[in-house]
């Protein structure tokens, strides 16, 4: 186990390096962008150049924050945040959104006021040529930043790519309106401000919106929580895995629990082997610590707890908002059963509750029953 944890360590710091590292690599491209186009923008009095400039400038200061907000996300864990600072990533990525945001509404502000008091531009041909290069290098850097925030699983540089992208997108607009005014002498960079100001301000409310949803907590992605419950069930004693809950604590840092459905004839000893084993495996290899393992009993020594469990199932499957039975268990001496049930979010979870326990009460009178309703949290 202390190797997995080297490994792991290993993996967090080069994760670490590799953000700084592109970050820097945007800093450094923007920075020279923003020169460049604010001084071509001067020169040509182009409102549109120049917010293009400002636009850089913004994304600069972006990379700078992406590059504390990683610092201070590794820090160690301490005595008033043992769980780790890995969510200081998402305050800087919502950070980063706002300023974009910001960014957007003063063109915006800007480009209107041009539209009010048009000034004319002067284009030349060295103009053409920077914003030329402009496009390119902010193509290139996008996705080279896109993709290497999605490699570490970044949302603050993914979400700078994707701003870089658009960076492109924006600065050929703004070289067909110069090219527009060259050979048919009609000025549309004002209106073209507009449209900058508008796409800027889009991207920073999806960023913000994105992390938002990671703070508040989303839906676990589908391949880890599957590829968990496979790696649960490979032990040949786990009849199933269930309520899976992942708990995050920044990018890659996961802290979950789950139950498994086990034969009523282990014994305790047993279960604390396997469930040891469980969560070495998934730490080992989804870097996911399993803080806690459940276990639900399932019926081995009585055939009409088989029988029993068939009807329960049918009653429960022949509506559609009631997803999935688990955990099933009867005593058929002290007339006891008892069952988990997972509900889509189409019903109040009281409701469908109530509804199984009367038609599974009317099947069976003469026993007791506990549903337990489950939140569809994974699929």
């Amino acid at each position: 186990m202390k190797n997995t944890n080297m490994n792991v360590a290993d993996a967090v710091a080069n994760r670490d390096q590799i953000i700084v590292k592109t970050s820097i690599i945007g800093i450094v491209a923007n920075i020279f962008l923003a020169a460049f186009k604010a001084l071509v923008g001067v020169m040509s009095n182009s409102i549109a150049i120049i917010l293009d400039a400002v636009n850089n400038l913004s994304d600069a200061l972006s990379s700078v924050i992406t590059i504390v907000g990683t610092k201070l996300a590794g820090k160690m864990p301490d005595r008033e945040h043992p769980l780790g600072h890995g969510r200081v990533e998402y305050l800087s990525a919502l950070l980063v959104a706002a300023i974009i945001i910001y960014a957007g509404l003063t063109s915006l502000n800007e480009s209107i006021l041009k539209i009010v008091h048009p000034e004319k531009a002067e284009y030349n041909s060295i103009t053409l040529v920077i914003l030329v290069v402009a496009i390119i290098v902010k193509f290139f850097l996008g996705r080279y930043v896109k993709a290497t925030g999605e490699k570490v699983n970044s949302s603050a540089l993914v979400a700078s790519g994707a701003d870089a992208s658009f960076d492109a997108i924006i600065s050929t607009s703004v070289l067909a309106s110069a090219i527009i005014y060259i050979a048919f002498g009609i000025s549309l960079e004002a209106f073209v401000g507009v449209l900058i100001s508008v796409i800027i301000i889009k991207a920073g409310w999806e960023m913000m919106s994105d992390t938002l949803d990671d703070i508040l907590g989303r839906r676990p992605d589908r391949e880890l929580s599957v590829g968990i419950k496979r790696i649960i069930c490979e032990e040949p004693e786990v009849r199933g895995a269930y309520d899976l809950v992942l708990n995050n604590y920044g990018p890659n840092k996961f802290l979950g629990s789950v139950h498994v459905e086990l034969p009523d004839v282990m014994t305790v000893e047993e279960v604390d082997n396997l469930t040891r084993r469980i969560q070495e495996k998934v730490f080992k290899e989804t870097g996911v610590v399993l803080t806690g393992v459940g276990v639900y009993s399932f019926n081995t020594k009585d055939d009409e707890a088989a029988h029993i469990r068939n009807r329960v199932l049918e009653i429960v499957k022949a509506h559609e908002w009631a997803l999935q039975l688990h955990g099933f268990y009867v005593n058929t001496t002290t007339r006891e059963m008892r069952f988990d049930v997972v509900f889509s979010f189409d019903i109040p979870h009281t409701e469908g509750t109530e509804i199984i326990y009367r038609e599974v009460l009317d099947a069976y009178p003469e026993y007791t029953i506990q549903i337990s309703a489950d939140v569809d949290i994974t699929d």
